[in-house]
């Protein structure tokens, strides 16, 4: 492709007829309408749609994916990489994470939003579940950035009757500013951080906000085992049953982490339909010493996703690497080798993501919204290829995606991103001034 089509590929949305591309073990052509919408998968696209695509693009025998769903992350701590590791979690939040956040601005949102963005495309991303805030900024980076977004405040009261209900108007601002953009790709909800920083009564306003508007629930759940023989001695109830109580376990819900549950619990995540996020990578690395109960929670008919958590905590948001740290994780503590098999924790990064955030993605389906990747196949990683899912799961990092499309519009070509470099630059200029005012205060 001339280097003129390259960028007027990247400007706004065209057709696009994808040639010579593997998916669901069959090599197929994908057509794409200039609306962003899949309308044909198969060997006869060419001959279904002569002459009508705007874009012709060479697939080069890669693999077609849907694009993956991140259920799971802070975007804007990309800021915060490498800023503190090797340390206890609770250390690690009080001494090192929330007094730097305490010097967060909007502006350093936005380029930690956008520098996520721009690393979840690379990877392979088109979705993802975000909770912090100046979350008004985090919108104004994705809908730059071209991806989806569920997008929560988040909400935090520390049983603070005054701070909940300035935690309530920000909920409802942001729910309002999100709806004022109009944009498809981003969606809001209602974010309570966790049992531990919010109290039942805004456990039980945020229920009846997210019921009232039709909105999502973000929220972590029993990510340690404090966190469970707390709430036992405060409320006389394991945690997934205090978030019952108030109302929080709908099927809009997704509950990241999930460490500690106990067998009842799975089951009553299943029966309200809350989705569980897994978070495998920033659960070992922060040491919560217990893997999340995969088994309980798929024999329970759980829906079950995937999510990085964010950058300080993980320290990347690639993923592919996710999904392989899930699988061995599930194998190794529960000692059981045929645990979450590659084509579950393939599902967990797309389709069971897509279901958590009510998305129409997560498959390769005409008449569904074009979110799509396509993975080299002439690399080593895919080099040989006996069983795709398998070498998708276990070998390859998202290093092996070559283009990605959402939403019908070509994000990433060839490798290529338009505008990384000053995405780069402004990011890395907001970490250093964040962490000098910090140092200075």
């Amino acid at each position: 492709m001339a280097e003129h089509e390259m960028q007027e590929i990247f400007e706004k949305h065209h057709s696009l007829l994808i040639t010579n591309v593997v998916a669901d073990g069959r090599s197929v052509d994908i057509f794409v309408d200039e609306k962003g919408v899949l309308r044909g998968i198969g060997q006869d696209e060419r001959k279904n749609h002569p002459g009508e695509a705007d874009f012709i693009i060479d697939g080069d025998g890669a693999i077609a994916l849907p694009g993956l769903v991140n259920t799971h992350t802070h975007a804007a701590m990309s800021l915060l990489r490498g800023y503190a590791d090797d340390m206890a979690l609770q250390d690690w939040l009080s001494q090192k994470i929330w007094p730097l956040e305490a010097h967060l601005t909007a502006s350093d949102v936005y380029w930690g939003t956008r520098l996520a963005c721009l690393e979840m495309i690379r990877t392979g991303t088109t979705a993802f579940n975000d909770m912090y805030f100046f979350m008004d900024e985090a919108a104004r980076a994705v809908d730059e950035a071209g991806i989806r977004a569920v997008l929560s405040y988040g909400f935090i009261d520390l049983n603070d009757s005054g701070k909940r209900e300035n935690e309530c108007r920000a909920t409802e601002k942001l729910t309002a500013h999100v709806r004022s953009l109009g944009n498809p790709r981003i969606t809001s909800a209602v974010g309570p951080h966790a049992i531990y920083t919010v109290s039942p009564e805004g456990l039980k306003w945020c229920a009846e906000f997210a019921r009232e508007q039709k909105i999502g629930i973000h929220i972590h759940l029993s990510e340690t085992e404090k966190e469970v023989t707390d709430c036992i001695a405060r409320h006389g109830k394991r945690p997934a049953a205090h978030l019952d109580a108030c109302g929080i376990l709908t099927p809009r819900t997704v509950a990241a982490h999930n460490c500690w549950l106990d067998e009842a619990e799975c089951r009553l995540l299943a029966e309200r339909g809350t989705t569980a996020s897994h978070n495998p990578a920033s659960n070992m690395k922060l040491a919560t010493n217990r893997a999340m109960p995969y088994h309980w929670l798929s024999a329970a008919g759980a829906n079950i996703s995937l999510g990085t958590d964010g950058c300080a905590s993980n320290n990347n948001l690639d993923m592919f690497e996710e999904a392989r740290t899930a699988a061995l994780l599930q194998k190794f503590f529960w000692n059981n080798p045929v645990q979450l098999p590659a084509p579950e924790a393939f599902r967990m990064a797309t389709s069971s993501g897509a279901k958590a955030l009510g998305l129409p993605t997560g498959t390769l389906a005409v008449g569904a919204p074009a979110d799509l990747v396509l993975v080299a196949t002439r690399t080593a990683c895919n080099t040989p290829l006996h069983n795709i899912t398998s070498n998708l799961i276990y070998s390859c990092s998202g290093g092996a995606v070559e283009t990605t499309i959402c939403n019908g519009r070509v994000l990433m070509l060839n490798r290529e991103i338009p505008g990384e470099d000053a995405v780069l630059a402004g990011a890395a200029a907001a970490a250093s001034d964040l962490v000098k005012r910090a140092q200075t205060a």
